[in-house]
């Protein structure tokens, strides 16, 4: 065998691959998106990529992945072969690691001590923005996982910022599913800049060798008797509202091709037709919504058995029959199908679906043929997790969930540490099983997989492809999906084969067509090229993923991220702005307290605004136009806030910076949080004095830091307080009058 020989790569290390190799010579020439099937080394191209670039380049590295979990495994291949040269000048290149949960002040200093920083991209995208460090110095960026660069996802912010401000940019984009929409790629790419495309499928020669077999094979199951009644009633409840669609002219699909695709279809129909002011269109929404919640019943009937469905009737019967219920549960609650099915479910002896048995069976058959061998099963519900994982443990199985982090209803999910402790005792072979969610899809590299399990088919080539790449890595692995008749499990299984065929064609292909040309820059970048020193606005941390955000950095707003009690964006000690979505007004207006958010809004600035982003504020609800007119009415007269209206994020940014400068210009005066439960004693030593004539709180800290205490000020002459800077004879007069005038 023949290792890799170069001066910072651990000798007779890394094994020496001719694609590998050509593919890594490539991606030096210009921004490279690496197509290849999962096993055959992407890391270890990015690895040489590195080693090549860090050798002759210097500068930084900065290599993202979207988990943790993905982030730490490439962090461990980094330092495994990532050594110093034996040439004097090559000294050994230091790496860190970046998370959320990494502390700001560590990220800023292991950013200037650092080499090659590992990191999320949202965190990093949340340090540019706010100014602790830039990307002027990274001479590569490796984009991990990186068909997730559509829309407003990190990626796309990252790339663009990049190209745009580092001195010698180079950007490695890699994948194992690009995706088989040549729309989508088209997007990837050019969001990354990217000018070569490097491809490689299983067939091709110079990989051949190193594929193992995947044997892939489908179980198919007969649903239970009285789960297929359930169905039955379930399936005509679905195809009786797409009827009642049909009949209001929407375009809808016949029953038995109704995808999540199709479903969001309906939906831009529906809101297409509110903007034209269609009346109906409010009652096809709430047959829409009505659709969705039988799908979900639909689903749990497929994949977990009765007891959860009854569980699920329930609810949806006391929804609708709870005081303030939506219109969709009511009716649903009504209708005599449903009753019918929620009344005989009461009857209902528990009976678990046949996969559940099926699965454990298939573990335990692979635990005795090879103990040491690991298996995944993944599901597309956590409750199925917990169903999995608690049935295996009864057997003895030793089984683990792996979740992601989302906090729904009681089940709190799990933090990216306990991610990785999971990870680390499945590789170690403490745990046998893991059973994922689609969180456990992407990236995870443990050699000794050799079962993969789909609890359920899933319509996306690109998730098939992932979960698919568990196994098969270092040897011969097993692929089993459980198929149930009669279910969209069969539907699924052929679009994914479907769409697996399209997207290995167009992997083919893709290396013989001109790239998309780089991202243009944008307006901003130009207009922030001349901005020195722009306007300071403070925004809530939750806001950090708002495309606002990205569009005021590239402004040049000085931003500080950090968590406001109210509001959104805070500039100086006097505005705070709340901004909403048309929707996200309407849906608080209706379903949330409105006017109790912005009472407390108005209670924390002295210049509290309000900034409606979006369409026509009219046809996102069923409300009468005047009772919306009358809400904007109470909120700027009644209550003092300021109504500002914009089209979109872009408009909401330049609106923000519009209020800053102007903030800039006038004299700052501050206001405490008066109904703040708790004070500290500086606070409450803050509001006391802010509350004296022409002070604020700016001010008031100004004297306090002066005097040192509230009765050294109140005895201070007049001389004394105008000798302090910024208070001004005016204001002296006015607080030592104040404090010795007699009251009455």
């Amino acid at each position: 065998m023949k290792f890799i020989t170069h001066s910072l790569i651990r000798c007779e290390a890394l094994e020496e691959r001719e694609y590998q190799l050509a593919i890594a010579m490539r991606a030096l020439d210009g921004n490279t998106m690496v197509v290849l099937p999962t096993g055959l080394g992407k890391t270890a191209i990015a690895l040489l990529v590195v080693a090549s670039r860090l050798k002759n380049e210097g500068g930084k590295v900065l290599v993202l992945a979207p988990t943790k979990p993905l982030v730490e495994q490439h962090l461990r291949f980094f330092t495994q072969f990532l050594v110093p040269g034996e040439a004097p000048a090559v000294n050994t290149p230091s790496m860190v690691m970046f998370t959320g949960e990494t502390p700001i002040e560590d990220r800023t200093a292991g950013w200037v001590e650092a080499q090659v920083i590992f990191a999320t991209p949202q965190v990093i995208k949340n340090d540019v923005i706010a100014g602790r460090y830039g990307l002027e110095e990274v001479s590569l960026l490796i984009v991990d996982e990186c068909h997730r660069a559509v829309g407003n996802y990190a990626y796309v912010y990252l790339a663009r910022r990049y190209l745009t401000t580092a001195r010698r940019p180079l950007i490695l984009a890699m994948t194992a599913s690009p995706g088989g929409d040549r729309a989508r790629v088209d997007e990837v790419c050019h969001n990354l800049g990217i000018e070569i495309v490097e491809t490689r499928v299983e067939s091709d020669p110079d990989v051949r060798p190193y594929i193992h077999e995947r044997d892939l094979q489908f179980i198919t199951i007969d649903l239970p008797d009285s789960l297929g009644q359930a169905l039955d009633v379930l399936q005509r409840l679905v195809e009786i509202r797409l009827q009642a669609l049909a009949k209001l002219h929407f375009t809808v699909p016949k029953r038995q091709h109704l995808t999540m695709k199709a479903l969001n279809g309906i939906q831009m129909q529906i809101q297409e037709r509110i903007r034209n002011r269609d009346r109906s269109a409010y009652g096809a929404a709430s047959i829409h919504a009505e659709i969705m919640k039988i799908r979900h019943a639909i689903a749990l009937v497929e994949s977990q058995g009765s007891e959860a469905l009854k569980r699920y009737l329930e609810k949806l019967a006391h929804e609708g029959n709870a005081p303030g219920g939506s219109k969709a549960s009511v009716r649903l609650a009504r209708d005599p199908q449903f009753r019918h099915l929620y009344l005989a479910s009461k009857e209902w002896q528990e009976e678990r679906h046949p996969k559940l048995g099926i699965a454990i069976s298939l573990i335990k058959a692979q635990l005795v043929s090879s103990p040491e061998s690991r298996s995944i099963i993944f599901a597309s519900y956590r409750d199925t997790v917990q169903l999995l994982s608690d049935a295996l443990r009864a057997e003895g199985i030793p089984a683990e969930r792996f979740i992601g982090q989302a906090t729904r209803d009681a089940d709190r999910g799990f933090s990216q540490k306990k991610q990785l402790e999971i990870l680390n005792r499945f590789r170690a072979g403490e745990l046998k099983v893991l059973i994922a969610t689609s969180v456990g899809e992407e990236g995870l590299d443990v050699p000794s997989t050799d079962l993969v399990i789909f609890y359920e088919a899933v319509p996306s080539e690109i998730r098939s492809i992932q979960r698919k790449g568990r196994t098969g890595r270092t040897g011969r692995g097993r692929i089993i999906v459980l198929v149930t008749k009669g279910t969209s499990d069969e539907a699924y299984r052929y679009v994914s084969q479907t769409k697996e065929r399209a997207m290995l064609s167009e992997i083919r292909s893709m290396g013989d067509r001109p790239a998309p040309a780089e991202p243009a820059v944008t307006g901003q970048m130009k207009i922030s090229a001349f901005l020195q020193d722009g306007p300071a606005i403070t925004v809530d941390d939750r806001e950090s993923s708002s495309q606002v955000v990205e569009v005021l950095s590239e402004l040049g707003a000085r931003i500080t991220l950090q968590r406001l009690e109210q509001g959104d964006y805070a500039i100086g000690d006097r505005i705070l702005v709340e901004r909403k979505t048309t929707v996200d007004f309407m849906n608080t207006l209706v379903d949330r307290n409105l006017f109790g958010q912005l009472t407390m809004l108005a209670a924390a600035a002295p210049r509290p605004v309000m900034i409606i982003e979006g369409g026509d504020l009219f046809t996102i609800r069923d409300i009468h136009p005047n009772a919306v007119r009358g809400t904007l009415a109470a909120i700027a007269v009644d209550m003092g806030i300021p109504v500002l209206f914009t089209k979109d994020a872009g408009e909401t940014a330049h609106m923000l910076l519009v209020l800053a400068r102007r903030a800039a210009d006038q004299p700052q005066e501050g206001k405490l949080h008066p109904h703040k439960s708790y004070r500290s004693l500086k606070e409450q030593q803050e509001y006391l004095i802010a509350s004296l004539p022409g002070v604020g709180l700016k001010h008031a800290r100004l004297l306090l830091e002066h005097f040192g205490t509230i009765r050294d000020l109140i005895n201070a002459e007049r001389e004394d307080l105008v000798s302090i800077h910024g208070i001004g004879e005016k204001t002296a007069e006015g607080i030592w009058e104040l404090l010795r005038h007699p009251y009455g």
